[in-house]
């Protein structure tokens, strides 16, 4: 009988990341795409309820002017309409997701790479090494870029890995739980100007909420007590500029400096030089008037299941071999660069290689070594012998003891390091 092929399935399908894909892959949204509705609600409720309002006011015979409150209305719908559409379109699309590997790279990729790393990446194979950073040059600037164990790649400059949505995304600015999905390159956009959209329209509320109340007959305080629904939204209004008024300044002070979210809490390139900067009119520019990159990730492509990378799989990447790979001289180097401190001297030049393969001959004898300062004896001898057996074993005990640590005191004065016996 003909054995049965599974049917191909889409990119979407088989996704190893945590997004939700709609309308059969050409929507992408995130895990929490629930708190999209959460939004929605916090936008849409106070318009509405706004636009009922000035509507009562056009109908409302002792209205004063009211050919005015017919604009006010539809600039109202306008911007609320633009607002969710914003949203949609932020929420909805890829942000800029790095295609995963199904392997890791090859080692030659990683013989020519320079990184004065010392912390060493397993790969799939225990045979393979990959330094865990690399450096580039971008725009004259040397700029290292980090290995993913999960996407299996170099991530490319600017971008991390979400561990919400579980992928790398180019130029990474953040998660946005109210947006249900990762702000990056070419995503930002629409989400600048949803924030910003969302601050006019807080704005407009809250100032025509005024207006309709301060042109009513009588005392501003009775026109207060009586029209409740503008009250509340000039409260609600109040308040909620506060929040995306102050991620409207603080989203355009980062457009004109050229930095993202992640960068600037994490960087401070007011202490360096951003390598990214081309001057505010270019920064703007980029944002809002360059082409959007198209998306690295065909959703409704067939693929085969096993070229899919399963970030579940055995990766032997997140592991360190030996001591050796547990220091990370990129750290050293920043220490050293801001506060005049290095990794001591003994920790740059001991041996480690040596160690190993000792330890390894050793177990290829069948001797379990596994702690320094333990020194098995062979304590079985012949009767025919005597004592005199017993005194070399007792005697060989001795001297491994005093060569062991003649060998470490040695090691730690060639090193720099005084060493004082007690013995």
């Amino acid at each position: 009988m003909p054995l049965n092929k599974s049917k191909p399935k889409r990119l979407y399908q088989v996704w190893k990341g945590s997004n939700r894909f709609l309308c059969g892959g050409r929507l992408i949204f995130g895990p929490d795409v629930a708190s999209l509705f959460l939004s929605i609600f916090l936008i849409v409720g106070p318009a509405i309820a706004f636009c009922v309002k000035i509507y009562c006011n056009i109908k409302d015979d002792k209205a004063q002017a009211v050919s005015h409150w017919y604009i006010v209305l539809f600039v109202a719908s306008i911007l609320t309409v633009l607002d969710i559409t914003f949203l949609f379109l932020a929420s909805s699309r890829d942000p800029g997701i790095v295609p995963r590997k199904s392997k890791p790279p090859e080692p030659e990729e990683a013989i020519d790479m320079t990184t004065p790393s010392m912390e060493w990446v397993n790969g799939m194979t225990p045979y393979m090494k990959l330094p865990r950073t690399k450096d580039v040059i971008v725009n004259g600037h040397t700029v290292k870029v980090k290995y993913c164990d999960t996407c299996m790649l170099y991530r490319p400059p600017r971008a991390s890995h979400c561990s919400i949505c579980n992928n790398c995304v180019q130029r990474f600015d953040h998660h946005c739980p109210w947006v249900g999905q990762c702000i990056g390159m070419r995503n930002y956009r629409f989400f600048y100007m949803f924030i910003s959209t969302s601050t006019v329209l807080c704005i407009y509320v809250f100032v025509f909420s005024w207006i309709n109340i301060v042109e009513r007959h009588g005392s501003i305080l009775k026109a207060i007590a009586a029209d409740y629904l503008s009250d509340f939204l000039i409260v609600y209004c109040f308040l909620a500029v506060w929040f995306v008024g102050g991620l409207t300044v603080f989203h355009f002070f980062l457009i004109c400096t050229n930095q993202t979210t992640y960068e600037n809490f994490r960087y401070r390139y007011d202490k360096k030089e951003n390598p990214y900067n081309k001057g505010m009119i270019n920064n703007l520019q980029e944002i809002f008037i360059s082409k959007i990159q198209p998306s690295l990730n065909d959703f409704r492509a067939f693929v085969e299941e096993d070229d899919v990378a399963d970030p579940t799989a055995p990766n032997l990447a997140g592991t360190v071999g030996c001591s050796k790979e547990k220091i990370d001289i990129e750290m050293g180097t920043s220490i050293s660069d801001d506060n005049g401190l290095s990794l001591p001297e003994i920790l740059r030049n001991l041996d480690y290689d040596d160690i190993e393969e000792d330890s390894r001959s050793k177990e290829g004898n069948g001797k379990i070594d596994s702690d320094p300062f333990f020194f098995p004896v062979d304590i079985e001898q012949d009767p025919s012998q005597g004592s005199a057996t017993g005194e070399k074993v007792h005697t060989q005990e001795k001297f491994d003891k005093g060569s062991c640590s003649h060998q470490l005191e040695e090691s730690f004065i060639g090193n720099g390091v005084n060493v004082r016996s007690d013995e």
